[in-house]
């Protein structure tokens, strides 16, 4: 051994050997760079690693990033939720963390952090698993990348692609079968995408104070679109349908859209249009939805980037003025120097965005859109295909108020039923007011005299502004009526005198006065 140390070089002879053979490797490949073209350095380096270097590498690496082809990743979305499942005492970090009514004696949910690694075993192969992040450099467009790395031995890899992948999907999907919460989505403008959040509502069509035939229809409308998938296959039209929810503010929209959600089992996409910036956006938008979801867009007549919902206006014939040419000339120029991204949704974006080619990018899928005036709404927004029902949200009837007593006061019949009834039949009120009164008191007794004196007040205050109408009609009929008097008046006394005029022309004549025709003379009257 002693011997073998002596014969061993020294450190300073191995530092000016790796010198050497480090400084005859950059010399060769600048040569080499030198002389040969790029193209024909690329097809040697091609070489080299297919046929030496990848004999001594056994791994190989799939890349699996969270969007594709304009939309999400579906496969990405899988592996998030099958990932945490196979979490053991082989990794290293964990990410953790709690929903909003998670019970704290119970352990927290687990997921995978970024640059976090993950181990699966499945039919005697090993996979490693990595989740990495990338940061955007493009300005506009500022949430960065997400991708899983998947390595497993090469000789494994179509056994992968056949094999594991579609378990890995299968999985996920049993998975989310099995949850039993849903989600809610709001579009975040700054990072371009979507956030969700657990969706607790707990209105069903058994809460809601709605007609029970219009309810009943809405079910059953609502079950044969999720079982008709065949059907609309066969017609050639994409599997989807469309809402148009209208009435007064406080008549029961969004609890009609919590309703729909927890009936069908499908997640919400609230959009709201001011915050998209293009008709661009608004597709990559809808392709980046899932399919069995509901896509919401509420008071689309009060949209605040622009009037998209509106009904364009008619041609007009006035545009000969020069103020005019000017204003359109100026506007035009305006409308050229604002950028695409900033113009917002166009009514023909938002369109095709329901209906056109780009609204086949997805199937079941519930189109949703609310507002408090109908009449405002484009009619090519409003024609079926596009918005296939129409469900007038009115104010409350006698139906709806029993539905409410029985939801929040837990009675069927009371003395007071028939006096609320005759009143909520003269009087509009929202089922939002009326649950609003009997909410004052867990009595019923307390919360119905409530509610009778809410719909007393309420009639007065009608009667009272009908009186005043009625007294301000019959005191401009008056007013007009006098008018007409001294117009009549004025009349009979403009043909008096004019009668007398005449007379008194006649006597002239009669004495030898020239006529008013010899005299050539035009009288106004």
């Amino acid at each position: 051994m002693s011997s073998f140390l002596k014969n061993f070089p020294s450190t300073s002879s191995l530092v000016a050997a790796y010198a050497t053979i480090s400084t005859f490797l950059m010399l060769l490949k600048s040569m080499f760079d030198l002389m040969v073209p790029a193209k024909a350095r690329e097809s040697i380096t091609a070489i080299v690693q297919e046929h030496i270097i990848s004999r001594f590498f056994t791994s190989f690496t799939f890349v699996i990033e969270d969007e594709w082809e304009f939309g999400d990743n579906a496969l990405f979305r899988a592996a998030m939720v099958y990932l945490p499942t196979k979490i053991g005492p082989s990794t290293q970090t964990v990410l953790l963390g709690f929903k909003e009514k998670h019970k704290f004696e119970t352990p927290p949910e687990t997921g995978v952090p970024v640059w976090g690694h993950v181990v699966d075993e499945f039919e005697n192969m090993k996979l490693k698993w990595t989740l990495k992040s990338t940061k955007s450099k493009n300005m506009f467009y500022s949430r960065g990348r997400k991708f899983f790395h998947l390595k497993c031995n090469k000789n494994h890899r179509d056994k992968v692609m056949k094999n594991y992948f579609p378990h890995v999907a299968l999985t996920a999907r049993s998975i989310l079968n099995n949850r039993k919460g849903l989600r809610i989505y709001t579009y975040d403008q700054n990072h371009c995408y979507w956030e969700s959040t657990a969706f607790k509502h707990p209105s069903t069509f058994a809460t809601l104070a709605m007609e029970p035939g219009l309810k009943k229809s809405i079910m059953e409308d609502l079950d044969m679109f999720v079982n008709r998938k065949v059907f609309f296959e066969r017609v050639g039209r994409t599997w989807k349908r469309g809402y148009l929810l209208y009435g007064p503010p406080g008549t029961g929209k969004s609890s009609l859209v919590a309703a729909i959600a927890n009936h069908v089992r499908y997640n919400i996409y609230d959009l709201q249009l001011g915050t998209v910036k293009s008709d661009f956006d608004l597709r990559r938008l809808l392709t980046s939805t899932t399919n069995q979801s509901i896509l919401l867009i509420e008071d689309i007549d009060c949209s605040s980037s622009s009037k998209v919902a509106q009904e364009r206006p008619k041609d007009s014939d006035d545009s000969d003025d020069d103020d005019d040419d000017e204003d359109n000339a100026k506007s035009k120029v305006e409308k050229k120097s604002t950028p695409p991204s900033s113009q917002g949704v166009t009514l023909s974006g938002l369109l095709n965005f329901i209906d056109g080619l780009w609204s086949s990018c997805g199937e079941e899928r519930i189109i949703i859109f609310t507002t408090n005036f109908r009449e405002k709404l484009d009619p090519a927004l409003r024609r079926p295909g596009r918005m296939d029902v129409h469900i007038n949200m009115g104010y409350c009837t006698p139906a709806g108020f029993r539905v409410l007593v029985s939801t929040y006061l837990g009675i069927q019949e009371h003395d007071l039923f028939g006096k609320i009834e005759k009143l909520i039949q003269v009087v509009e009120i929202t089922p939002a007011e009326v649950a609003q009164q009997i909410m004052k008191s867990d009595q019923p007794e307390v919360a119905l005299e409530s509610l009778v004196e809410f719909l007393s007040a309420k009639k007065n205050e009608v009667d009272e502004a009908k009186t005043k109408k009625e007294l301000k009609d019959t005191n401009q009929e008056e007013k007009l009526s006098a008018k007409k008097n001294r117009v009549d008046e004025a009349m009979t006394k403009n043909e008096e005198k004019d009668t007398k005029q005449e007379e008194k022309l006649s006597g002239d004549q009669d004495n030898g006065q020239p006529s008013e025709s010899e005299m050539r003379s035009i009288y106004l009257t």
